[in-house]
């Protein structure tokens, strides 16, 4: 088999996401045989770093030899059940590891992020309406993305992936978010937050943020302090406060989860793509007893939460993710990870020189250079993906926007090839 045979069977047949299938008529699609570490392979013997984890997904490396072994193990036990009236080991421990990670206490399953948030929304709605209010609205910032789901999409506010469907989506409410990385941004984004509460705090069931980093929102980044006065706004006005870690949770950020930095204790807790180290579907919505109590009740009152997922609680899944959080406790990643990101620091000093790039900035394993002077038709997020492509490096700009987000297990040897990849695409550009 070769490249070319199975990219035309590919084509026969097979819709790609986030893709306009046009593109492929003169851009090749790449098939992968296999991958391992930080490289994908193709049938042509061509080998490519995967610096954005597979859409930010893989923590410790393709095929990794922990993992592999603790799904082989659990495939011989269990590979799904269904988890009304069942449950199995892997996710009893898996859900004892991530309520003491984060302090909450319960959680409610499903199998990708963007179902997270939906169950979040709902369940966030939903609380209200047992305790006897009806509050139709969500809140959230501007820039954000939580998801392709309706609800998902409802909430955020990237225009590319929303505006087409915005006649059959639930209504919501924007508040900016912060213009810059500073404090004192986030401050003034929180009067815009303070004044919305006062006005119609009554009506909203939840704000939901991607903390610290909105990352489909063009790796748009801010400062904790909001987050900690959000939280407190929302207690103020009865409103539940949800995060969706989904891309930046499991040590993306500096820290375990992007919350704790802000030291905040939130209502919600969305949790999927690292969860299971890439391997396998999953996703989570953690919440408090005050939450879960709001459901408990005798079957007649119809109070219970009636949202499921076929493959809620997959087995095999959850054995992934227990492997992946067994690697956390074993290795110091977050410790290993702080140096790797200020290697990395270090490394874009060059691309400050740069005309055409207009601001770097980073949290944590997430790092991006933004580019001025281009206009939507030039493509050059395509320009740049090609250009790096023939260098070994995969990366997928987000429109002017070039980020990083690698594997935890790469290193500085593949850190610099990476960078000076970027870097020869960058300084090529053509206007």
């Amino acid at each position: 088999m070769t490249n070319q045979e199975l990219m035309q069977r590919d084509l026969a047949h097979i819709w790609h996401p986030c893709t306009q299938m046009k593109d492929h008529e003169t851009i090749p699609i790449i098939p992968i045989k296999r991958a391992k570490g930080v490289y994908l392979y193709d049938y042509d013997g061509n080998r490519y770093i995967d610096a954005i984890s597979s859409w930010w997904v893989n923590l410790f490396g393709h095929s990794n030899p922990y993992i592999n072994r603790k799904i082989r193990e659990q495939l011989e036990q269990v590979e799904h059940l269904i988890f009304a009236g069942f449950t199995h080991e892997q996710i009893v421990v898996l859900t004892e590891r991530l309520c003491s990670l984060t302090s909450m206490d319960k959680a409610f399953y499903a199998d990708n992020g963007s179902s997270a948030v939906e169950v979040a929304l709902k369940m966030a709605f939903h609380y209200h309406k047992n305790r006897g209010e009806v509050r139709p609205y969500f809140l959230s910032l501007t820039n954000s993305y939580h998801g392709e789901t309706l609800g998902a999409l409802a909430v955020g506010d990237v225009e590319l992936y929303k505006e087409t469907y915005r006649e059959i989506m639930i209504e919501t409410l924007q508040v900016p978010v912060p213009k810059d990385r500073s404090e004192e941004g986030a401050l003034e984004a929180v009067q815009e937050l303070e004044r919305v509460l006062e006005e119609r705090g009554e009506e909203i069931s939840a704000m939901i943020v991607e903390p610290l980093v909105q990352c489909a929102g063009y790796m748009h980044m801010y400062h904790p302090r909001y987050l900690s006065e959000a939280k407190r706004l929302c207690e103020e006005y009865g409103v539940l406060f949800i995060v969706d870690e989904i891309a930046v949770g499991f040590g993306r950020t500096g820290t375990m989860f992007a919350y704790e930095q802000a030291g905040i204790k939130p209502d919600f807790i969305c949790l999927s793509k690292g969860l299971t180290g890439g391997y396998l579907p999953l996703s989570v919505v953690l919440t408090t007893d005050e939450v879960y109590r709001a459901f408990y009740c005798d079957y007649l009152e119809f109070k219970a939460f009636l949202h499921s997922h076929s493959y809620t609680g997959n087995a095999t899944a959850c054995a992934a993710a227990n492997a992946t959080l067994d690697i956390f406790e074993r290795e110091n990643v977050l410790e290993e990870n702080r140096k790797k990101s200020r290697y990395i620091w270090e490394r874009l000093e060059p691309f400050r020189e740069l005309p055409n790039v207009t601001d770097i900035r980073q949290r944590g394993m997430i790092a991006a250079i933004e580019l001025g002077g281009y206009d939507i038709s030039k493509r050059i997020g395509l320009q740049i993906n090609q250009k790096a492509l023939k260098m070994g490096v995969f990366i997928r700009p987000l429109g002017n926007v070039v980020y990083l987000m690698p594997p935890y297990i790469i290193n500085f040897e593949e850190i610099d090839q990476v960078i000076g990849a970027l870097f020869d695409s960058i300084s090529t550009l053509k206007a």
